[in-house]
């Protein structure tokens, strides 16, 4: 017979696709459409178990499936804040946002965790600079202006080095009152000249002072009748 009611089951219908190698029998050729037809049925399965991707116009219903699967929960109250500090405790309305915009509970807690480790410094840095923007103010409107204030600021500075302890120089730098009881110090006359030390049993020398401005009691706990013994000393060794 010159021609065959069908095509060589090894060669392709003409124009149309070709089927592969995986899907033919390896010893005639012919199509196998049982493999045909379980590829197709897992395709379909799996079809059914893949998420839609909502856009602009889906459903609340999109949506939620969605995030569902995302691993969304169903509630802001489904997240489990990790606090890491008093400030940064979960917040009802930053997790009614964060779920409204679809956030997993990994991604909300990176949200505190990158408030916690960019926020706060940023905030303690804010308030140190206040601070000293404050405490400048005060001293230059103590001193009659910038002027002044600055060649009491270079003089206090000097002297404060040379003849304080530097952690107690340090501390007393840190706010108006401890530079203006410097100012008071340098200006009663330098270490060592002035009225000469009573004797050790009646009032502390020059070297005890020194020794009790380190003592936390003078520059951390600012002890009104410790400070005040402290200044009576120095008044003592350098007049008023």
């Amino acid at each position: 017979m010159m021609y065959e009611d069908s095509l060589d089951p090894q060669e392709p219908e003409l124009g149309g696709p070709a089927i592969p190698e995986k899907f033919r029998d390896p010893r005639t050729g012919a199509v196998r459409t049982d493999a045909l037809l379980g590829a197709y049925l897992e395709l379909e399965r799996r079809m059914h178990s893949m998420v839609r991707v909502p856009g602009a116009d889906c459903s609340d219903e999109e949506r939620c499936a969605f995030h569902r699967a995302l691993g969304v929960p169903d509630s802001p109250d489904g997240y489990q804040i990790a606090s890491r500090h008093e400030l940064l405790s979960p917040d009802p309305e930053v997790n009614r946002r964060l779920h409204a915009a679809g956030f997993t509970p990994e991604q909300a807690q990176l949200v505190y965790d990158l408030a916690h480790d960019c926020m706060l410094p940023a905030m303690s840095n804010m308030a140190s600079e206040y601070d000293m923007r404050r405490h400048l103010d005060r001293l230059k409107d103590h001193y009659g202006g910038d002027a002044r204030w600055s060649e009491t600021a270079r003089q206090v500075s000097a002297w404060g080095k040379a003849n304080l302890p530097d952690e107690v120089y340090q501390s007393l730098s840190r706010s108006p009152e401890g530079v203006m009881a410097m100012e008071r110090m340098m200006a009663s006359g330098e270490p060592g000249l002035g009225k000469a030390a009573a004797p050790k049993d009646e009032a502390p020398d020059e070297a005890e002072l020194k020794r009790m401005m380190q003592d936390p009691r003078y520059w951390k706990q600012r002890d009104p009748a410790f400070i005040d013994k402290v200044s009576s000393g120095f008044r003592r060794l350098y007049g008023e």
